[in-house]
């Protein structure tokens, strides 16, 4: 039988999007908890790591409510024309940005805060607005946070299977990725199928932290 492709480019398509928007989205976050000494840093940090401890299929769950045509998410975008998001790609990247969050968001959050305030002073003084500081001083010091943050966010989002499979579904060649095309094949008891996702998959991520070692090592070393 031809080996059946999709939901390995399936998986990587949504792992890809999932780490661009996170990067976008998780960098004025992980900055601005980095920098807050208020309060409110500890809930909105739990907020964050929320993920990190809620069973997948508790979120799911929510996630469908919210977002189904009865939820106000899906009312509020059938009342726009937008359609709804549950089993279709745009809904598994919604709910994938949301359960891999803590993933981009912490090791950049790390980074900033390693940055110290000294580098930004300096920056200061030299008359260097708020953003200039930000794109010419934080981000290169963090360089290695942001690569940290993209390679977790992209290995986490690719294992994803709660929250996949509840928002999702199973339907082939939309929604149906790597992960649940072993739990499919286990279904069905084609475990040679079933084997052959999940060696690609623990290939993958025994690769993934040989290169996060060999970037912490590097960072380590250029600190000595």
């Amino acid at each position: 039988m031809a080996f059946d492709w999709t939901p390995v480019f399936l998986s990587a398509k949504l792992a890809g999007v999932t780490t661009v928007l996170l990067l976008l989205v998780g960098t004025p976050i992980a900055w601005a908890l980095s920098r807050m000494r208020h309060w409110a840093k500890g809930p909105l940090t739990a907020i964050v790591a929320l993920p990190l401890v809620l069973p997948p299929t508790v979120l799911g769950f929510y996630l469908l409510i919210v977002l189904s045509p009865t939820g106000p998410v899906g009312q509020a975008m059938r009342a726009a024309g937008l359609g709804t998001l549950p089993f279709t790609f745009a809904g598994l990247v919604v709910a994938s940005v949301l359960y891999s969050l803590p993933f981009a968001v912490q090791p950049l959050q790390n980074a900033f805060e390693a940055i110290g305030e000294r580098p930004m002073e300096a920056a200061a003084t030299l008359r260097a607005g708020p953003f200039d500081r930000f794109l010419t001083v934080a981000v290169p010091l963090a360089r290695a946070g942001f690569l940290t943050a993209a390679v977790l966010t992209f290995a986490h989002t690719v294992g994803e299977f709660g929250v996949v499979l509840m928002i999702g579904g199973n339907i082939a060649g939309e929604t149906k990725v790597m992960s649940v095309a072993i739990y499919d094949h286990v279904e069905t008891m084609d475990y040679a199928g079933a084997h052959r996702l999940s060696a690609g998959m623990l290939a993958f991520a025994f690769a993934v932290l040989i290169a996060l070692h060999a970037l912490n090592r590097r960072d380590v070393d250029r600190g000595r």
